[in-house]
């Protein structure tokens, strides 16, 4: 299994990965494959925190983090994060999530933020994001809406995350 960065030629395999995925997901609206071309050409796309994970030269996984507003500081929302189902429960969720978060930390973020299954993101350190002052700007549980400090020292936050307008929110 690799981790690299995704590069223009992986967009229609992302693109069909990320809908494979999700079409089976409990969680779905069925349209996140088109978000991640959205946040592609957004201001919030950081292209090195858009990575794909490949076996045999095939892309089995991607994941994205984007750039959000939580108060006055620009942090990260991961989302999605996509498995082909023949390779789910192998660890390359949890890998793609270790890689991006190594480079969030090097690129200077803080924090990451996730809206997800409150059994599987705990496993990478997620932990409700109201235990670091952080809402949501719409009703959702409290322990499906997580985040994570990448930076021990990173000063505390307060504040609704602002998602990119792709997410529609």
């Amino acid at each position: 299994m690799n981790i690299r960065q995704e590069t223009t030629a992986d967009y229609v395999s992302v693109y069909n990965v990320v809908r494979t995925a999700f079409a089976a997901a409990e969680q779905s609206d069925g349209h996140e494959q088109d978000l991640v071309t959205a946040l592609r050409k957004s201001e919030s796309f950081i292209p090195e925190l858009s990575l794909v994970a490949t076996a045999h030269g095939k892309i089995t996984g991607h994941i994205l983090f984007t750039k959000a507003v939580i108060g006055r500081r620009t942090e990260l929302a991961l989302a999605p994060l996509s498995v082909l189902p023949a390779y789910q429960n192998q660890g390359i969720g949890l890998m793609l999530m270790t890689e991006g978060h190594r480079i969030a930390r090097k690129l200077g973020y803080d924090y990451s933020v996730v809206l997800g299954h409150a059994q599987y993101y705990p496993k990478a350190g997620y932990r409700p994001a109201s235990l670091y002052g952080i809402k949501a700007p719409f009703a959702v549980p409290d322990e499906n809406f997580m985040a994570l400090k990448l930076n021990p020292s990173a000063e505390p936050l307060a504040g609704t995350i602002a998602y990119d307008p792709a997410f529609g929110i």
